[in-house]
């Protein structure tokens, strides 16, 4: 009884081992069944690309455009994956689209707002790019200060031109010091030589009072100290 029940066993599991390997070797078909490889697409059209693609079960997708001395405008000029690469049906095959010869100038833009350089940028039949900002002392807020590639390029890869900007808070920021205590005279001259705006002096009944600008003693001001100015801002103080 016991042999019996050793060889059921046995038989019990050389059919599951071989259950096993037969499933194993048809998901193998299966998976081998669904790949499928890459097609050549340069040089081709767009409309022959995505028909050549698609006769393999692949997905075309046209995603950058860059200039090439050597592929015909129109047409395919890279692809990635790269012809006879293995994959699965159903895959993206992401393609770049030929411009032709660079024949288009790039405007000098340094000093332009964010609209007119826009402007500029598509009357060339261009893009713009990658756009950055910086504080940049000296520079007038939100005007192009650098480009890429810079103005008259002729050895240009894509139709993309590049901006940084200088920030719309591009003036110079100070900490307003503490006047309290001092002279009117003493502060107003101190303004006036930092390039602020001597404001409207009120007594502490909140009056205003232009006797007070040469003798009172300040007691309040605004901004208070402390806070961030930028030049030209006025100052207005409360006297005794």
């Amino acid at each position: 009884m016991l042999r019996k029940l050793v060889k059921y066993f046995f038989l019990s599991l050389v059919l599951l081992l071989i259950f096993l390997a037969a499933a194993l070797l048809a998901m193998r078909f299966a998976i081998q069944g669904r790949e499928v490889t890459v097609p050549r697409l340069t040089g081709l059209t767009p409309a022959e690309a995505e028909r050549a693609a698609n006769s393999d079960g692949l997905v075309l997708s046209v995603e950058s455009r860059f200039y090439s001395a050597t592929i015909p405008e129109g047409r395919i000029i890279s692809q990635a994956p790269a012809q006879g690469a293995t994959v699965r049906r159903g895959w993206k095959i992401r393609v770049a689209q030929s411009l032709g010869p660079q024949r288009a100038a790039v405007p000098n833009l340094l000093g332009q707002s964010q609209h007119a350089a826009g402007i500029n940028v598509s009357r060339r039949g261009l893009e713009v790019g990658t756009v950055g900002a910086i504080h940049l002392p000296g520079a007038a807020p939100e005007t192009v200060v650098a480009q890429s590639p810079p103005a008259d390029a002729t050895d240009m890869i894509s139709p993309k031109v590049g901006l940084i900007f200088s920030s719309a808070d591009n003036l110079p920021h100070y900490v307003m010091p503490s006047f309290v205590g001092r002279s009117l005279a003493e502060a107003n001259a101190a303004l006036t030589k930092a390039g602020f705006a001597p404001g409207k002096v009120r007594t502490a009944s909140g009056e205003e009072d232009h006797s007070a600008r040469a003798a009172g003693v300040i007691v309040k001001q605004s901004p208070a100290a402390g806070q961030k100015v930028t030049t030209g801002a006025t100052v207005s103080f409360e006297v005794k």
